[in-house]
């Protein structure tokens, strides 16, 4: 049997991640050199696979080893394999960014619901008004003649009963009961209800 012949360094062999770690831990850059280049695709595919859009799978990828960066000393080789603890973090970083940008699209929905504000009709409101004073002269119309006079004058003109009781040579007891029944009748013609 020929033995193998390799060209280079020899043999690819996958670097130990966990002892790259803790080598990490203590801020060793070259550790952590070859430890982004033995998790870097990986990373971006666990991204991409949550994600769905490559310039935010490469952020997260890129905020992830950042992170294994920092948080090197926190990894526990009793809980798991160093792989595993690297995409579990890219993992989370993936959903978290799902979850806010979920969240900031409700909120933007939410705000703009609020903004929402009816424009102001011009020609609308002009319509309205004159339909309110045509259905206001047509129910005047129905009141008596005292009556019409003392609600035009206590109303329109804004004189006082006893103003009005002198304008129209009446009694004062006489001019209220007449403004009272006209503004019932007035009431009960324009519909308002009480």
């Amino acid at each position: 049997m020929k033995e193998a012949v390799y060209i280079g360094t020899g043999p690819s062999a996958k670097p130990d991640l966990q002892e790259l770690l803790s080598r990490v831990a203590l801020g060793d850059e070259k550790a952590f050199a070859m430890v982004y280049d033995a998790v870097a695709g990986s990373v971006l595919g666990v991204a991409r696979a949550v994600l769905r859009d490559q310039a935010q799978s490469e952020e997260v990828a890129q905020e992830v080893l950042v992170e294994v960066w920092r948080t090197a000393p926190r990894f526990r080789s009793d809980r798991g394999t160093a792989i595993n603890w690297i995409l579990t973090l890219a993992h989370r970083r993936a959903v978290d960014r799902v979850r806010s940008a979920e969240a900031a699209a409700v909120r933007d929905h939410r705000a703009a619901l609020l903004d929402r504000t009816p424009e102001y009709d011009e020609v609308t409101e002009q319509v309205e008004a004159r339909l309110e004073r045509e259905q206001v002269r047509r129910c005047l119309r129905t009141l008596t003649d005292i009556q019409r006079q003392a609600v035009t004058l206590a109303y329109y003109r804004g004189l006082t009963y006893r103003e009005v009781a002198e304008a129209l040579t009446l009694p004062l007891g006489t001019v209220k009961t007449r403004l009272r029944d006209g503004l019932i009748r007035l009431r009960d013609c324009l519909g308002v209800s009480v």
